[in-house]
């Protein structure tokens, strides 16, 4: 008979979470409600609840997304909350872990927004590896804004108070509405096929989201994303962030901060090259000082009053070197002289002559062998006997 199993309490909670972490829908919600038992814990971790009018969801936000945060959360404050649902184990109630929050109350706008730049960044628009650096010194800079508007009127005073050398080409787009997406497209296209510019700044002034979505529409961070020239986005105040901000090379908190990270000051550039041409003056008279006090010193040097002098002192020195050389040579054939009599008196004491010399004498056959033993000669043999002053021959008896 078959029984059914029994489970563990973890492993019942860790299938539930297996499930839910499977399931493609938990993994990326979108969820609107309203924030209750909010708090915030010493480890910088967030744990809060979303309701509506008929429902409770945990949630928790840990401290690395919470410090993304623009704003600060407060119970009944309205929220849509980006993240993904599944089980705690130990406890084994589901909750929400958040990884974006956001104010409710901007609609679908928000939805599209986020959409987006879940899409383009994964893309790769935003990658840092293919923001172009803003040029130092830039000598023609477009602006693609709006003709009428309060930020075009503040970039030009400011580019023209802080870099007159540079010169501003404005290409004029709408900033809002509908056929504003499209204009701003065309003139990123065609600043970059004339090459009008080593510089571009696009953008407006503040306003509501709708105001801006101009700079949130995809063709318009493609746009950005191909332009050959660096792009300097400077849209809304500073706490507005649009896709134009995330895909340029740049992103400015205001219209006339754009035009300020655009251009270097001409004011700290002339201190600076005062800086530098003091630096290079006193660099110079440090040079020309020590080329003073050589120049003196070399006018008391001895070999330059009496060039002569030199030489002979050279002359001395070379006899010097040929003494030494000389007692080095006489010195070293000395030692050789005295090794070569001892090899000699060595090799004479060795010699087989100095043995004969004392009555002994080598015998040889007639096939030249010598004759070591009894055994080496037969009666008959004749033998060759050397002996000091010659040979003598003479037959084994």
């Amino acid at each position: 008979m078959n029984q059914t199993p029994v489970y563990s309490v973890t492993q019942v909670n860790q299938y539930i979470k297996g499930l839910l972490d499977r399931d493609k829908l938990l993994a990326g919600l979108l969820v609107r409600g309203e924030i209750s038992n909010y708090k915030v814990y010493p480890s910088g971790h967030h744990y809060f609840s979303l309701k509506d009018a008929e429902g409770t969801i945990r949630c928790v936000m840990f401290r690395r997304e919470a410090a993304g945060l623009r704003f600060r959360p407060e119970n009944g404050m309205k929220v849509i909350a980006s993240g993904r649902i599944t089980v705690f184990p130990r406890d084994g109630q589901y909750q929400l872990y958040c990884s974006a929050l956001t104010p409710d109350g901007i609609g679908d706008l928000h939805v599209a927004f986020e959409q987006l730049k879940k899409k383009l960044w994964q893309e790769g628009l935003f990658d840092p590896a293919h923001k172009k650096p803003i040029p130092k010194f830039p000598r023609k800079i477009a602006l693609i804004t709006s003709p009428a508007g309060a930020a075009v009127r503040d970039m030009l005073r400011i580019l023209g108070a802080r870099w007159p050398l540079a010169e501003v080409v404005l290409l004029p787009v709408r900033v809002q509405g509908v056929e504003a997406p499209g204009e701003i497209c065309e003139a990123l296209a065609w600043a970059n096929r004339h090459q009008v510019a080593d510089l571009i700044i696009t953008g407006r002034g503040g306003g509501s989201m709708e105001d801006l979505w101009a700079f949130n529409e995809e063709c318009v961070a493609r746009a950005i994303y191909a332009s050959r020239i660096p792009v300097i986005s400077a849209v809304g105040h500073e706490p507005d962030v649009t896709i134009a901000d995330f895909v340029a090379d740049l992103r400015a908190a205001t219209p006339s901060n754009g035009a300020e990270l655009a251009v270097p000051d001409q004011n700290e550039v002339l201190d600076r090259i005062a800086q530098l041409e003091g630096r290079l003056v006193q660099a110079v008279s440090r040079r020309l000082e020590q080329a003073r006090k050589r120049l003196e010193q070399a006018e008391r040097c001895r070999m330059l009053q009496n060039p002569m002098s030199y030489v002979d002192d050279r002359r001395l020195l070379l006899d010097y070197q040929r003494q030494r050389l000389a007692r080095g040579l006489s010195a070293a054939a000395g030692r050789e002289r005295e090794r070569f009599a001892r090899l000699s008196a060595g090799l004479d004491a060795l010699s087989p002559l100095k043995v004969l010399g004392r009555g002994y004498a080598i015998a040889r056959r007639t096939d030249g062998g010598i004759v070591r033993s009894v055994s080496d000669a037969v009666p008959g043999d004749e033998l060759s006997l050397r002996v000091t002053d010659g040979e003598i021959t003479c037959q084994v008896k």
